[in-house]
């Protein structure tokens, strides 16, 4: 059984992975840059910006993403 017929759709399935070669401390930001095709300093931007407005949730958030993804 291969991707077409597990899917259903005839596109095999996109994962998210984080991008250890890429990344700066964890790889999350490139990793979800990869995933969406987005600049990754775009995400990491928004990550900094949602750091300093959500007062360290967006840090969280960052933080359980690194450790729960591959």
């Amino acid at each position: 059984m291969n991707n077409i017929d597990k899917n259903r759709g005839g596109t095999p399935a996109r994962k998210f992975r984080l991008s250890q070669s890429r990344g700066k401390i964890m790889g999350v930001c490139s990793g979800i840059g990869d995933y969406f095709n987005v600049d990754t300093t775009l995400i990491r931007v928004a990550f900094v910006i949602g750091a300093f407005l959500s007062v360290g949730t967006a840090g969280l958030v960052y933080l359980a993403i690194g450790l729960i993804a591959d």
